[in-house]
């Protein structure tokens, strides 16, 4: 990764900052640094990274202003710093429009690096003007062409409904993200009435079984607790 990539890291507590800085380093990003809302805010304001890596824990701003002071500004991408403690908050910012998130205390480089890829990789595709729902998807041996509206599993045609069929679609856009309940029952569901999780997991559980995908040990599809689901990231 180029040393022109830049990325704000906003942390109070010590340990996982510094945790989350030698990643980056090791890695070549450039970094700024910043232990508090307001000088993270002024940091932004002067040089805008390519991502920000943000706390939940700050001891000035809560994290829904943060991430609408940043939403204001620009479509930077953001990966959320949060304790399980701080679930509820935690999806609250996602929804708001934050793209991932990671768990505290951080136990390796590894799941924070493919986040922080994973969120520049769309922010590129963005900024390129291009379609990220418009992107085959590959991986494990499933293929959705997006374009044709077709799945295929181990070039075996998958036989979905459209509902499935747009439920598997929806997590592919963001393959390797978060994507909350809410965001896919919007995305899936729209504003119809009567429609709430209960379909949601409905869905997925049937989406699973076509994929031959087990819940506790999953290829495909990945359970964020209390949050949302995951498609694992294109190979």
């Amino acid at each position: 990764m180029s040393s022109q990539t830049k990325i704000l890291v906003i942390e109070n507590e010590a340990d996982a900052a510094r945790h989350v800085e030698n990643a980056l380093k090791t890695s070549g990003y450039s970094l700024q640094s910043a232990n508090n809302g307001q000088d993270g805010l002024k940091l932004f304001a002067a040089d805008t990274p390519a991502l920000v890596i943000l706390s939940l824990g700050l001891p000035d701003i809560t994290g829904r202003d943060m991430m609408q002071a940043l939403r204001v500004k620009t479509r930077v991408p953001v990966v959320l710093l949060a304790t399980r403690e701080q679930e509820a908050q935690k999806v609250e910012i996602l929804q708001a429009g934050a793209d991932d998130y990671l768990l505290k205390p951080l136990l390796g480089q590894e799941d924070l690096l493919d986040r922080v890829r994973i969120a520049l990789q769309h922010q590129q595709r963005r900024g390129q003007g291009q379609d990220v729902a418009a992107d085959d998807y590959s991986c494990n041996g499933l293929t959705v062409d997006v374009r044709r509206r077709k799945a295929t599993l181990h070039d075996s045609g998958l036989h979905l409904t459209p509902t499935e069929y747009d439920l598997l679609e929806t997590l592919v856009q963001k393959a390797g993200q978060v994507v909350t309940h809410a965001e896919l029952l919007r995305e899936v569901w729209g504003k119809r009435p009567g429609v709430h999780d209960h379909y949601l997991r409905i869905y997925i559980q049937r989406l699973r079984q076509k994929l031959g995908d087990d819940p506790f040990r999953p290829r495909y599809i990945f359970t964020e607790s209390g949050i949302g689901y995951r498609m694992s990231a294109r190979v």
